[in-house]
Formats: C-alpha cells, sequence, structure tokens
C-alpha cells in the first residue's frame, strides 16, 4: 500500500515575497506596494516607541507621577515600547506568513517575543481596569487596597503569566513538529488556554469592570444631583459628567477591542477549522492587533493633563536644562 501523500495547496499572495518550495523568499525586485507597506509598518513602529518613550520617561523622571496607577501605565507602556522595538521590526523582516509554512528558529523567537509582550499589554490593561474599580466604586479604602506591593504583585503577576503563555505555545508548537498525531490533545489544550489567557478571560474581567464602574460613576451623579439644588446648570453639568464617563470608557474599550477581538476571533474559527482563514487576513489582522501599542498611550496618557504637561517638557528639552523633577504637573 502506497504511503498517504499531503498535498498543500498555497496561494502566492505576498506583495514583498515569493513562493518557493512552501517557503517565502524575498523578491529581487521590490514592489512599490512592498515599499509603501514597509514604510508605512516602519512608520507605526517609530510612533509606538516614541510614545511609550515619553509615557516611561515621564513616570521616571517627575516625582508628582509616582502613584501607584502610574506604575501599571508604566508597565504598560514598557510591554508596549518592547512591541515596537522588538516585534515590529521582527515582524518586517521575517512576516508572519513565511513563519506560517517555514518555522524555523527566528520564526520561534519572533513568536515568544509577540505572545509575551501581547499578552503582557493585555494583562496590564486588565489590572488597570481593576485599579480603576476601586478608585472609582470603592474610594474610602483605595489607598490601602491598592498600595505599592499590591501593585508590584499585579505586575509580576502580568508578566509571569504572559512567559508562561508563550513556553507554553512554543513547547506545544515543537511537540507538534515531533510526535505529530500522539500528542494532539496536548497541543490543542495548550492552544486553547493560551487564547484564553491571552484574550478572553482579560476581555471578561475588564468588561465586567467597566460596566460596573460606568453604573456607579452614573449612581454618584444622580446622588449628588438629588443633595444639590434641582437648577439647569447643575442638571447640565452631571449630563456632562455622565456623558463624559460614557465617552471615556467607550473608548478606552472600543479601542481595545476593535484591535483585538478580529485577531483572536479569526485564529478561534482558524483552530477550529484548519486553514478556513487566508494567511494575508491573518498577517493583517495581526499587525491590528499591534496597532494597540501605538494606540495604548494616547488613550491612558494623554487624556491627562498632567502626562500633557509632562510631555510638553520632555520634547521641548526643558528637562534638560535644571532639574524639574518635583514640578507640579497638575
Amino acid at each position: 500500500m502506497e504511503p498517504e501523500s499531503t498535498v498543500y495547496i498555497v496561494y502566492d499572495m505576498h506583495p514583498c515575497r515569493k513562493m518557493h518550495n512552501l517557503s517565502y523568499m524575498l523578491t529581487s525586485t521590490t514592489s512599490p506596494v512592498c515599499v509603501l507597506l514597509y514604510i508605512f509598518l516602519g512608520s507605526l513602529s517609530v510612533g509606538t516607541v516614541c510614545g511609550n518613550l515619553l509615557v516611561i520617561i515621564s513616570i521616571i523622571y517627575f516625582q508628582k507621577l509616582h502613584t501607584p496607577t502610574n506604575s501599571l501605565i508604566l508597565s504598560l507602556a514598557v510591554a508596549d515600547l518592547l512591541v515596537g522595538v522588538l516585534v515590529f521590526p521582527s515582524s518586517m523582516a521575517f512576516s508572519l506568513s513565511s513563519c506560517l509554512y517555514y518555522k524555523d528558529v527566528f520564526c520561534k523567537v519572533r513568536e515568544s517575543f509577540d505572545v509575551t509582550l501581547s499578552t503582557a499589554s493585555i494583562l496590564n490593561l486588565c489590572c488597570i481596569s481593576i485599579d480603576r474599580y476601586y478608585a472609582v466604586c470603592q474610594p474610602l479604602t483605595y489607598t490601602t487596597k491598592i498600595n505599592g506591593r499590591v501593585v508590584m504583585i499585579m505586575i509580576l503577576v502580568s508578566w509571569s503569566a504572559s512567559a508562561v503563555v508563550a513556553i507554553g505555545l512554543v513547547i506545544a508548537g515543537l511537540n507538534q513538529d515531533t510526535c505529530r498525531e500522539k500528542c494532539l490533545i496536548d497541543v490543542v489544550l495548550a492552544n486553547t488556554l493560551g487564547i484564553i489567557i491571552s484574550f478572553y478571560l482579560p476581555v471578561i474581567i475588564m468588561l465586567i469592570i467597566y460596566l460596573k464602574i460606568f453604573l456607579v460613576a452614573q449612581r454618584q451623579a444622580r446622588s449628588i444631583q438629588n443633595t444639590t439644588c434641582q437648577s439647569t446648570k447643575s442638571g447640565a453639568a452631571v449630563s456632562k459628567t455622565e456623558r463624559k464617563a460614557t465617552k471615556t470608557l467607550a473608548i478606552v474599550m472600543g479601542v481595545f477591542l476593535i484591535c483585538w477581538t478580529p485577531f483572536f476571533l479569526c485564529m478561534t474559527f482558524n483552530f477550529v477549522r484548519s486553514d478556513a482563514v487566508s494567511v494575508p487576513v491573518i498577517e493583517t489582522l495581526n499587525w491590528f492587533t499591534l496597532s494597540n501599542s501605538l494606540l495604548n498611550p494616547f488613550i491612558y496618557a494623554f487624556f491627562y493633563s498632567w502626562f500633557r504637561s509632562a510631555f510638553r517638557m520632555i520634547i521641548s528639552g526643558k528637562i534638560f536644562q535644571g532639574d524639574f523633577a518635583n514640578s507640579n504637573l497638575f
């Protein structure tokens, strides 16, 4: 009996590479589309690095910004900065589509960095939502429940869990290459747990927390309205407060979900039905998720006036002209 042969159907649709023996190779002549693509992706990388670097310098330099909340934002900025420094360039140099067909050591390293830093970014966002919950919903006990030690534990857990997920997925991939069908259950379990821990569980937690925050903020606004003069001016102020809270939460969760949900839904669907989604679609959605690291500094820092003041002093070079570490940014 002749052994069964495996048939691969591959569509050569990459703008910068050509297919050769089921492996993408760089084309000898670069197309205009490829040049524009790399300029765009390079700009995303530079913007990600610069934006998060501003956040990191601001929190480290200015004493007024040394708070538990800003420590979580600092951890998030470090994760996003490393995405811009490590994941963006490596993905540009050796695109995801190539690694899907030919996984060498470089692809394993790139994948481990991608999973670790992306998961760390998501888990840090989750920790920030927990911090905001106690700040808004339990303000009287906030300083005792969210202190430096608790924040440090949250940061360590976020990074440790991210590393464990990345290592687990890499090991599962290596086992799949060596034992094929014998360890299929282990591979399926590792990939399933990885997706749940990296995305679905943090998203559920954040949605529940931000919904709770919004409801409490609305209740507090109504309480203030009931204890003050029922004037048109007071009602307008309360309405403005509610709209601002709604807008902020919508931006925070909306941008995150827009960037990450399509990719993880695609990967989940592709995991259930093998090769159900084309490689160009997966690659595009992967870059879309990485762009969240560029947007995070704007969402979590540019909304606050003290960060804007710190950024202006850094960009103008004022901090190099004297000691402004104790400047009042508020």
